[in-house]
């Protein structure tokens, strides 16, 4: 067991921030829960399915921190190849397609190779450059070519949502301690999971109480303008006094949280898009009650890797072990 896991180091920060998290959660659990029981309504169900999305959450971060990198590793891999799967499931693929899938599936352990090994620069060219290049070839080897642009645009931009963006989460766990204070990855994945679940919840929020204006009424309807600009303003307050978990100076928190509040509000509309054009309300049924994993990680997809690299190049003198 000792192998598997490792001694608990949590800085004092993260102790007090997870402690107010776990409380929070109980606190919203039992508050919707005798809420629905006095007066059942469509808003305090969907507000129990993000409170349970953040239980998920929680449970992610503290599987992230307590248990051995490499199992950390292989657990964010299968969620890559479950977000995958979901994709792939509601796809109306040619039969020839369905042989270059193995490939796509064999870039998952590929990829976050790349990342445990360190290798950086590998990690980073080897989806969006490799294969980008390698899977339209392999499809033009099937001999088909009637809708074949189609394959070429779907499967890579699948690689890019399923895997290229999640598995910077993995990265975040590997940065060393920038600071004094010990802050480190873990700190930074807990910064980034908690403001992006908050900037969902204050979005929905904020939308539910004072949305009139819609963004987008023919991708998502219940998207507004008040949801939006309320939630980027939420998220940017929280992220600044959430700004202890990261090596970031006050000017830097005020530009990168809202930041992140636009790249989840992105990644949100992006799903929201792909399961209209699917013609479906959820992904999957994977979580019952929630829909698909990838509705729920859909934000930390496109918030992971813009995350990643801007605290790389803002903390670029850190020794990394990174190899370039």
């Amino acid at each position: 067991m000792d192998k598997i896991f490792n001694s608990v180091d949590l800085i004092p920060e993260i102790q007090w921030v997870i402690a107010i998290i776990l409380m929070i959660l109980v606190f919203a659990t039992i508050l919707f829960w005798i809420w629905n029981k006095i007066s059942p309504s469509k808003l305090v169900d969907e507000m129990q399915i993000r409170t349970r999305s953040w239980w998920v959450m929680c449970f992610i971060f503290l599987f992230a921190s307590l248990i051995n990198p490499v199992v950390t590793y292989i657990a964010l891999g299968f969620l890559s190849f479950f977000t995958l799967r979901e994709i792939y499931s509601l796809l109306n693929l040619r039969d020839m397609d369905r042989f270059v899938l193995f490939f796509c599936y064999i870039c998952i352990p590929i990829q976050y190779y790349l990342a445990f090994k360190g290798y950086y620069t590998l990690f980073l060219i080897f989806i969006p450059v490799f294969m980008f290049i390698i899977i339209p070839f392999l499809l033009v080897l099937t001999g088909e070519t009637k809708d074949i642009i189609r394959s070429m645009c779907i499967l890579p931009t699948s690689l890019m949502l399923g895997v290229f963006g999640i598995s910077h989460l993995a990265l975040l766990i590997s940065f060393p301690e920038m600071n004094s204070n010990g802050v480190s990855g873990k700190a930074l994945l807990l910064f980034l999971i908690f403001i992006t679940e908050a900037n969902d919840i204050m979005q929905f929020v904020w939308g539910k109480i004072f949305g009139k204006t819609k963004i987008l009424p023919n991708v998502s309807p219940n998207k507004t303008w008040e949801g939006f600009i309320g939630g980027v303003l939420s998220t940017t307050v929280i992220g600044y006094f959430m700004g202890f978990l990261t090596p970031l100076s006050s000017l830097q928190l005020i530009l990168i949280s809202p930041s992140i509040a636009i790249l989840g509000f992105m990644g949100d509309a992006i799903l929201s898009a792909v399961k209209r054009d699917f013609g479906v309300k959820d992904m999957s049924n994977a979580i019952p009650g929630h829909g698909g994993i990838l509705d729920r990680v859909d934000s930390l997809s496109t918030t992971a890797s813009p995350f990643f690299h801007i605290i790389y190049l803002l903390k670029i003198d850190i020794k990394m072990v990174y190899i370039f």
